[in-house]
């Protein structure tokens, strides 16, 4: 028997099957690069992420030093302020950048500080490492 479609269901579907063969092909070549441009991204924000984190503890640190050394010094609010800085530092998902509660955790935690800082009545800011030209638009903290 003859085959009178000399146009088959494979001829029918080539531009398709040749275009999924294009996208997954370029699918796979895309993780491969986005991994690699990835990786410079990643380390420079998880820098500047840990050196914010350092910068808090250490405030964190200095008051609570304070604290012990004098009691009344600060209020109760300010300790209480201080103390809750501490455990947000703590609770910080360090080795999980995924995690979708650090820029909640962060934006508590800046709002802390700034709430410390005006009770104590001193003008500590958090201005971050120095940015290139480009990039000193930025918002400091």
């Amino acid at each position: 028997m003859v085959d009178d479609d000399i146009f088959g269901e494979d001829f029918l579907n080539l531009e398709a099957n040749h275009q999924k063969e294009g996208f997954d092909e370029g699918y796979r070549d895309g993780l491969v690069a986005g991994k690699e441009e990835a990786k410079p991204t990643g380390i420079k924000t998880g820098f500047e992420v840990g050196e914010e984190l350092g910068f808090y503890k250490g405030c964190v640190d200095v008051w609570n030093s304070a604290i012990r050394v004098d009691p009344t010094r600060f209020s109760h609010r300010v300790q209480k302020t201080v103390r809750q800085m501490g455990e947000l530092i703590e609770k910080y998902p360090i080795m999980e950048p995924e995690d979708e509660s650090v820029g909640d955790v962060m934006e508590a935690l800046r709002l802390k500080f700034r709430a410390v800082c005006a009770s104590l009545g001193v003008k500590l800011e958090y201005k971050g490492y120095p940015k290139a030209a480009s990039e000193a638009t930025e918002t400091s903290f």
